[in-house]
């Protein structure tokens, strides 16, 4: 069975998190696994006594086991307690890694964690969990702001940069908006100076559409001098449920469009998830035969 991996450090903001991912896996048919990441201080031979109670062992995974029953008791009721939701606390020093390590152990193709909602795209930018994640992790991360609605997933935005790369997660993407369905919105913002755009989208749909065969899928290309603004109004005017981007190495999305004095636009992002692709990544993220 396919997962998706959703990691919680019990807090409110990860809240709506937890219900995006309990939703997702029941309308997509995966398990869903629910880790915590903790880590226990270690005795030292130079540093004398240690409070016995603060040096668990075995014990701290039980403990935090019973944290996470709680956590999914508290916000889901008994829904929770289901062959398809597993509950695995992981003892690391580094959360990212822990993260990891669990997503690599049940194979995961996505996992969902939680951020705060005035400062979503900021948090990726200036050095959040989530932001380490997107740049390690063998699967997409699908990261949601703290006071996000859950709402069915029928509106996706994908911003393009009209890379062969974009192809390939596109085609991967459309396997989840099929089982989800919901309408694939493809955008490229892009000042008047850059290049020909209409000709690059022209070129850019025939290639897709030679690969992908995912009906609902619609193009738009927005010239503008003020490109973060231009996407935050855009997102709007579509009712945008999920916005999804392509990272590559030195190049990818974030890093290109939103630099400078854009960050400091930020707090005024909206409340849309955001799933994440890391160039490569996206090849084991599937949810279906290929189309």
């Amino acid at each position: 069975m396919k997962t998706i991996l959703y990691a919680t450090d019990y807090s409110d903001n990860s809240v709506a998190a937890f219900k995006y991912a309990f939703q997702m896996s029941t309308q997509l048919d995966m398990r869903l696994v629910v880790t915590h990441v903790f880590d226990n201080p270690q005795p030292s031979d130079t540093e004398g006594f240690i409070d016995p109670s603060l040096y668990l062992g075995e014990s701290a995974s039980k403990m935090h086991r019973s944290k996470l029953e709680e956590f999914c008791e508290a916000h889901l009721g008994g829904d929770w307690n289901t062959t398809k939701i597993q509950l695995h606390a992981v003892e690391n020093r580094s959360i990212v890694k822990g993260i990891i390590s669990v997503a690599e152990e049940w194979h995961a193709q996505m996992i969902v964690v939680g951020m705060k909602g005035e400062s979503a795209l900021k948090e990726l930018l200036m050095g959040s969990i989530a932001k380490h994640l997107i740049e390690k992790a063998p699967c997409p991360i699908l990261a949601i702001p703290e006071d996000a609605q859950h709402m069915p997933i029928k509106t996706i935005v994908y911003a393009t940069d009209f890379e062969e790369e974009d192809i390939f997660a596109i085609r991967k993407l459309a396997e989840m908006a099929e089982k989800l369905e919901a309408e694939i919105k493809i955008v490229h913002i892009s000042t008047k100076e850059e290049y020909d755009g209409e000709t690059q989208m022209e070129w850019f749909k025939e290639m897709l559409q030679s690969k992908v065969t995912y009906e609902r899928m619609d193009f738009e290309l927005l010239f503008s001098e003020d490109i973060f603004e231009s996407l935050r109004l855009y997102l709007g005017k579509v009712n945008a449920d999920l916005m999804v981007m392509l990272e590559r190495e030195g190049q990818g999305f974030l890093r290109k469009w939103f630099h400078g004095d854009l960050v400091k636009k930020m707090e005024s992002y909206g409340r849309v998830p955001l799933l994440s692709f890391k160039e490569g990544n996206h090849q084991l993220f599937f949810f279906s035969a290929v189309l």
